[in-house]
């Protein structure tokens, strides 16, 4: 996958080129991000989420987010989707969706590069103020990969948990709730930074497969 900035892989660290998309995405307070030279995918409002589909495409929405880390509760379904690809490797690392929160702070063993590879992200980026740390939650990948793993996009910002593999049934709604805080700890081996974005994206440039998903009761609450 091609990426303008070095530590893109998710929404939330790429430098993206907003995009006018949907009015009614618009009024639910998302913004729609493309990747440099890669298709961007289409999303769709629905009364309580959103639906993404395309083909041989990799973009996302955004929205801002405020708050203590807690826990993140929605339910998601896959019609059509990529092959399992591996991952925890760059390129190749296609998936039909995944649930990004992105946070304040930097883990405090990030170093010099990685800082300093945000902050060229960041110049990139303009006024989309870019988190220091992401979760990603992915339906996608073989399901051989690690319980959680470094994005190979990332420089160390980025961790990545497989909810569900690409060989999961299709046409089924599953529901999700994961504890934030618990997994930034796990994550960095610290307490977490406050909330700042979350994202759902989609990439699948790479296998060039077609996709259809959706994300429904994306909820922040108490765990």
């Amino acid at each position: 996958m091609r990426r303008r900035a070095m530590l893109a892989g998710t929404a939330l660290l790429s430098a993206p080129a907003l995009a006018q998309g949907d009015a009614a995405l618009a009024a639910a307070g998302w913004t729609h991000g493309e990747y440099d030279g890669i298709r961007p995918a289409r999303f769709r409002a629905l009364p309580d989420g959103v639906a993404l589909e395309g083909e041989g495409a990799g973009s996302f929405i955004w929205r801002r987010v405020e708050g203590a880390a807690a826990c993140l509760s929605w339910r998601w379904r896959v019609d059509l989707g990529p092959p399992p690809t591996d991952l925890t490797r760059r390129g190749g690392d296609d998936r039909a969706v995944s649930v990004a929160v992105g946070f304040a702070g930097f883990p405090p063993r990030a170093g010099f590069l990685a800082r300093s590879q945000h902050a060229v992200a960041q110049a990139a980026a303009g006024s989309h103020r870019l988190p220091r740390s992401v979760l990603i939650y992915a339906w996608g990948g073989t399901g051989q990969e690690p319980p959680h793993f470094y994005s190979p996009w990332m420089g160390g910002l980025g961790r990545v948990r497989v909810l569900r593999p690409a060989t999961a049934p299709t046409g089924r709604w599953f529901e999700e709730r994961v504890d934030l805080a618990a997994h930034w700890r796990d994550s960095f081996g610290a307490d977490p930074p406050p909330l700042q974005e979350v994202a759902i994206g989609t990439d699948t440039d790479d296998t060039r497969a077609r996709f259809s998903a959706q994300v429904e009761r994306l909820r922040f609450g108490a765990c």
